[in-house]
């Protein structure tokens, strides 16, 4: 069959470029992972921020938004970015709620405060982590670390300025601070 040629072609063609592509015995054996005592385990453990921290966290920032006489929401963010607490204070505008769980994802996501993240954004015109959806590079989200990895974000929207929303999110993430490993 004419058809049967073609194929063959293909098929050596794939085995060929396959086999230019592998990795040589030195590069694989570098890319083999450490041996882990989890690595034979199907299930892994990670930290999350339990619903009473979470509370602890949003009542000291609202006490700190009160006393700067701020209308804000606050926001809590586990690990993977899910909302786990969002509390809207009186007053607060309809764009809070948003701009506070961006600021809390991108804040978890990087493992940073979103003031500092904000800096390093470059002004080329180019694609940059600002693009990535659901981030927002404005002071106010700070993350909450245990063991040195990020295991939650807070968000802060709503004060005329992002250096007032992140003085009230780093105002809550002291509330529990002492707690964290």
């Amino acid at each position: 069959m004419t058809i049967s040629r073609p194929i063959s072609l293909l098929v050596t063609g794939l085995a060929l470029a396959t086999a230019a592509l592998a990795p040589t015995t030195a590069e694989a054996s570098s890319l083999t992972p450490a041996k882990d005592s989890r690595a034979d385990q199907p299930l892994v453990q990670t930290e999350v921020l339990s619903s009473d921290a979470a509370l602890k966290i949003a009542q000291a920032a609202m006490r700190e938004a009160a006393q700067q006489k701020q209308r804000v929401t606050v926001v809590i963010v586990d690990r993977s970015g899910a909302t786990r607490l969002v509390v809207k204070g009186d007053g607060a505008g309809p764009q809070t709620e948003e701009s506070a769980r961006r600021k809390a994802f991108t804040a978890v996501s990087f493992g940073r405060p979103t003031s500092e993240l904000a800096k390093g954004l470059n002004g080329g015109g180019g694609p940059s982590i600002a693009d990535i959806p659901g981030t927002l590079f404005l002071g106010g989200g700070v993350p909450v670390a245990s063991g040195g990895a990020p295991v939650a974000g807070i968000g802060v929207g709503g004060a005329p300025s992002g250096d007032i929303d992140e003085a009230i999110a780093r105002a809550g993430l002291k509330a529990v601070a002492g707690q964290l490993r």
